[in-house]
């Protein structure tokens, strides 16, 4: 969606500075988009009928250089992508979801400066962010992407106040760590009372109960 993006924005145009358009966009940032593999991109593109060759050419010793635009077909994609995107949800996939799952199998020294150290890398970042968007003149070129910036920021910040505020509650005691004791098995429950017999039942030494007595009386009357 990206490389279709940028060459549907500057139309006709090279690889190279489609390649550019995205770095200065810090595109390698956050959509993990590989600078070397832009031109493959651009490439597997026009293969599929998305994009078109309109030229190539070559100045002097330098390497050839192709100009591309955007197809019918290509414009249908990228709009389609555009409004996927924009409309869905997926969260992010972070290493540490999965690992924070297992807490317990962490001392509770070790998880709790993990958690603090982690709220600490996130501020940094969000300090380091700051100052490239104060200081980098792209920002003035896309101002779109800054406010992408400005929400990875925000992220940041909640997500370490989070982390603070679990390191404190594991280190009261109100999580689990590996190191607790091992709580000991309680006592099995006592067993109930055997049910009484009732009225009527032979007894254990094969006499009669009192209903059968009060019978016999009754037949002898």
């Amino acid at each position: 969606m990206l490389i279709l993006g940028v060459v549907r924005l500057f139309q006709p145009v090279h690889g190279y500075d489609v390649r550019r358009e995205l770095l200065s966009w810090h595109a390698d940032e956050w959509a993990n988009v590989a600078p070397g593999s832009i031109y493959h991109a651009l490439k597997k593109l026009a293969d599929e009928g998305l994009l078109h060759e309109v030229a190539t050419e070559q100045v002097g010793a330098r390497p050839a250089r192709t100009t591309y635009e955007i197809t019918p077909k290509g414009e249908e994609e990228f709009q389609d992508l555009l409004r996927r995107h924009w409309w869905e949800f997926r969260p992010p996939i972070d290493p540490f979801v999965p690992a924070f799952t297992f807490l317990p199998a962490l001392p509770r020294e070790e998880g709790v400066a993990a958690l603090r150290h982690r709220a600490q890398v996130l501020r940094l970042y969000c300090d380091g962010v700051q100052v490239r968007m104060r200081n980098d003149l792209d920002w003035e070129h896309a101002p779109h992407v800054a406010e992408l910036f400005r929400l990875n920021v925000a992220q940041a910040q909640v997500q370490a106040d989070w982390c603070d505020a679990v390191a404190a509650r594991l280190e009261a005691g109100e999580l689990q760590a590996a190191d607790d004791p091992v709580p000991s098995s309680p006592a099995p429950p006592p067993a109930p009372p055997p049910a009484p017999s009732p009225v009527g039942d032979p007894v254990p030494d094969g006499r009669t109960g009192p209903a059968d007595r009060d019978t016999s009386r009754n037949i002898q009357a």
